[in-house]
């Protein structure tokens, strides 16, 4: 019986990356369908432009497996990633794994590979990092790199968070019983903030457990992604800085 590889992906109005979205994973697919059996789960935040129709409506051409979750209105990716990791823990076994990536296409699903080999080396999560050696952003503003660039090294010192070159990225592998050990601890689903901090207060957790993450570098080009980010960086920053009054609170729940 194959192992199997379940793919979480929240969305919020990307009926625009959707055909490029669904080309990438039909590839994936097909070059793991003989060692995995794929299954992807696509969290649709309250979207208003038809995302999860034409998601399902390409799937089926494509011959990928999706199932589409839905939030009537916009919670925050944190709540789509919470409702993601909640469905799934009455299907995942400790044999499978879990891929979580942008809805975006700014996930680059050719490292899959990579990242399944760097399992094997006896890591339970991996990580896709620009900032890692080899890694870099592209077809983005010197502005919006260098702000990211700085928050990304402030949260990690704010949060005491070291040996990490990332800590926020979406686009993670992770073996299955590390999710199990988070929902046993934290609930079922797992993660409590609702912005884009939710992956930093993930990684916290992760950290507390004493799960081994390892990262691959990757190339992180905003120009396949049709549409601006939705991510306004000043109100995540103070989702971040928030992450340090709840720091104390999630290590208690495991000491």
């Amino acid at each position: 019986m194959l192992k199997k590889l379940f793919i979480l992906i929240p969305v919020l109005n990307e009926a625009g990356n959707i055909p490029r979205l669904i080309e990438g994973l039909r590839i994936l697919f097909t070059e793991l369908q003989n060692k995995f059996d794929v299954h992807v789960f696509l969290v649709d935040d309250g979207s208003q432009d038809h995302t999860s129709e034409l998601a399902k409506q390409s799937a089926e051409h494509a011959g990928v497996p999706l199932t589409v979750l839905r939030h009537e209105t916009n919670q925050g990716p944190g709540k789509a990633f919470a409702t993601g990791f909640r469905h799934l823990i009455t299907l995942i076994t400790d044999n499978d794994l879990v891929l979580t990536m942008e809805g975006d296409n700014t996930s680059r699903l050719e490292l899959v590979n990579q990242m399944l080999i760097r399992l094997t080396e006896g890591f339970e999560v991996i990580f896709a990092s620009p900032y890692a050696y080899g890694g870099k952003i592209v077809n983005t503003s010197a502005y919006r790199v260098f702000l990211s660039s700085i928050a990304n090294l402030f949260i990690k010192e704010l949060l005491g968070i070291h040996g990490l070159l990332t800590v926020s990225s979406f686009f993670r592998l992770y073996r299955a019983p590390v999710l199990k050990k988070l929902q046993a601890r934290y609930g079922p689903e797992i993660v409590e903030r609702r912005g884009f901090e939710c992956m930093v207060e993930m990684t916290m957790k992760m950290i507390n457990l004493q799960v081994t993450i390892s990262e691959v570098p990757m190339v992180l080009d905003t120009h396949a992604r049709v549409g601006k980010s939705r991510m306004k960086i000043l109100k995540t920053i103070r989702g971040y800085l928030s992450l340090w009054f709840l720091k104390r609170k999630w290590l208690e729940i495991v000491t």
